[in-house]
């Protein structure tokens, strides 16, 4: 072995050594410098091999050749999964399908955002040894006819609701209410692999047609999962609530639970207007509407506290057995999702205030003041589309913001304001401080009623189980730095949306491709410099019209306004307007959908520019006859 050999192994072994030692202990997420970074990449076919072009938003990585060996089994459009080392060389990891096919979509999401996906063998074992515990010294509750309430299509169940009117004449028109929520605390425990696993993920991720799950499917679809007439360990919040909604007490209990019936959003909503079915009929009376009076009282009192009144704008695909999209519209939200909101938000409130009235560690649910330029920019955006609202109050910012929804809750750009007051608020995020939550108008919040997706919540529980000794055991202190683990979450959810949003977006362009050239009514969403963003009624998808394509006149950019304005003719186009558009083209790789302005028939003398013929001319003067003369002869003079 010569020198060189010699110091190369020693660096690859120096290497290999610092790459172990900067692994952290929780998740092994690695910190030191990478040689290798994976890529999502779309072959294109060439001579003597292909090409491997960029196709998703995060990657900067311009592509990488392929030589005719590496790409004899791949086919035009193909998404491949691969790495570059420093040499330049090329590394087959996964072919994830065609780009043509929508079961490919969120398998690009996973890659192309690194979300770990695949759990250990030690943490699926630890998950499949998993047991339904016995009652021992937990409360018994499986004689309270407790509900699960979740869309038709959901596969885990955490999450279970009771209420009933409260018998204590002191407490007149109140309620007790009991928010059920599985203890999943009880099986993944603080420091073993399965519990490092849900921290490396933070969350589940949820896209069109697959969830990428926090939790093996061991828990989340089983044991976790509060199925009808079968025992399942909880941890719930008795609370105690008065006709005008406040929570005048409550208390947590680690116990033991038999979901009565598993109900679906709309059954409920049927249910409420009068139309019960063989499950909902029998549970009508007393189950069904004392949950509904008791969401009443919720109600009055979230509305007497005032909080922001936006509604989530969300899309729904439907799917074909295939994977197929049949169609997309937006998603209804109904009174029984915000019943089952008011309850999460009564438990959340509690478990917050439990444990910061004990001084005990956890993890907050913290939103922020808004930005106040942002709330400017949407107030002067409202009253150049001639909406009455009022100068934002600086003490009352909900309650202008609220002013404004109402004002264009009948306005065809609704929608649009919705989704800016969205967009104006600042980001929630997870911390150890309680700083409250702006949005909610709340002191005290946290996340308590979802910790089989959400690995905040988890944290919570065991604040809970700890701070309390629900689990008969004396704690003085937590296993976790909960400040790093707050700011890991957090990144790691914003992670998980822009995935999300990919994904959704990839799929909206796949199914408009089958649009291509066909005329729909929109409203103008966004204006910027490349040109103006259009949403279509009733499906949602958002495309481009780029600035040179509107109607030829030249146009001045007025970012105050949020519009473009014609030089000549003074047309605008501006953010909320209403405009006719055609889909020109839809491309999934790069998530795009373009359109074309549709022109409207109009009675107006088209426009044309001023020339010196076009002005006036001064009045002639009469035409004066010049005099004529005949030509005299020349003289002759004789010879």
């Amino acid at each position: 072995m010569d020198r060189r050999d010699k110091d190369k192994k020693r660096h690859d072994h120096h290497f290999k050594r610092r790459v172990m030692l900067k692994k952290k202990e929780y998740g092994g997420a690695l910190h030191a410098e990478k040689e290798i970074k994976q890529h999502v990449g779309i072959f294109t076919a060439k001579n003597q091999g292909g090409f491997l072009g960029p196709c998703h938003r995060r990657d900067p990585f311009s592509g990488v050749y392929v030589d005719a060996d590496q790409a004899k089994n791949f086919t035009e459009d193909d998404v491949i999964v691969y790495s570059v080392n420093r040499q330049s060389e090329f590394h087959f990891i996964r072919n994830l399908g065609s780009i043509h096919v929508p079961k490919t979509y969120a398998l690009m999401g996973v890659y192309a955002y690194h979300l770990p996906h695949a759990f250990s063998e030690n943490a699926q074992s630890i998950a499949n040894k998993g047991t339904i515990p016995e009652l021992g010294k937990r409360v018994d509750l499986r004689d309270i006819p407790l509900v699960t309430i979740d869309g038709a299509d959901a596969k885990d169940f955490d999450d279970a609701v009771y209420a009933v009117s409260d018998p204590d004449p002191r407490n007149l028109g109140g309620w007790r209410a009991i928010v059920a929520i599985a203890d999943v605390s009880h099986y993944v425990q603080t420091g073993d692999a399965l519990d490092k696993e849900a921290h490396l993920r933070g969350n589940s991720v949820y896209f069109v047609d697959r969830v990428v799950p926090m939790l093996p499917e061991r828990l989340s679809n089983d044991l976790c999962s509060l199925r009808p007439n079968e025992d399942r360990a909880c941890l719930a919040v008795d609370m105690i609530i008065d006709r005008g909604g406040k929570i005048k007490s409550f208390r947590f209990k680690r116990a033991l639970m038999k979901s009565r019936a598993r109900l679906t959003y709309d059954q409920v909503e049927k249910a409420i207007n009068g139309v019960t079915d063989a499950t909902t009929e029998p549970l009508l009376s007393d189950v069904i509407l004392p949950l509904y009076g008791c969401y009443k009282s919720l109600k009055k009192a979230r509305n007497l506290r005032g909080t922001i009144q936006v509604e989530s704008m969300e899309n729904a695909f439907e799917l074909g057995e295939d994977g197929s999209i049949k169609s997309v519209k937006p998603r209804s939200r109904l009174e029984s999702h915000q019943l089952i909101e008011e309850f999460m938000i009564a438990a959340n409130v509690a478990a917050a205030k439990t444990l910061q009235a004990k001084d005990w560690p956890t993890i907050y649910r913290v939103h922020e003041r808004p930005d106040k330029t942002r709330l400017q920019s949407l107030y002067t955006l409202a009253r150049s589309l001639k909406i009455a609202v009022k100068k934002f109050s600086t003490a009352n910012i909900i309650g202008s913001i609220n002013e404004l929804l109402h004002l264009a809750k009948d306005l065809p750009y609704f929608r649009l304001f919705n989704e800016l007051v969205l967009r104006s608020q600042a980001q929630a995020r997870y911390s150890t401080h309680n700083m409250g939550h702006f949005g909610l108008n709340l002191t005290a919040y946290c996340h308590f009623t979802s910790p089989i997706r959400r690995y905040a919540d988890l944290v919570v529980h065991r604040s809970l189980v700890a701070a309390f000794e629900l689990d008969g055991t004396r704690h003085t202190s937590i296993d976790l730095n909960l400040d790093d683990v707050s700011e890991h979450i957090s990144k790691i959810e914003r992670t998980a949306m822009e995935a999300e949003r990919e994904v959704q977006d990839r799929f909206m362009a796949h199914y408009m491709k089958d649009h291509l050239g066909q005329v729909f009514d929109g409203t103008i969403v966004g204006v910027g410099i490349p040109g103006i963003f259009v949403e279509l009624d009733g499906i949602g998808a958002q495309g481009f019209i780029p600035k040179q394509d509107l109607d030829g006149d030249y146009f001045i950019l007025n970012e105050t306004l949020h519009s473009y304005v014609g030089r000549h003719t003074r047309k605008t186009y501006q953010m909320g307007n209403r405009v006719k558009v055609m889909v020109t083209n839809a491309d999934p790789i790069i998530c795009s959908i373009g359109f074309s302005l549709v022109k409207e028939k109009s009675t107006r003398k088209k426009f044309q520019p001023k020339s010196k013929k076009d002005e006036p001319q001064k009045e002639a003067k009469p035409f004066k006859k010049t005099p004529t003369y005949k030509k005299r002869k020349p003289k002759t003079t004789p010879v």
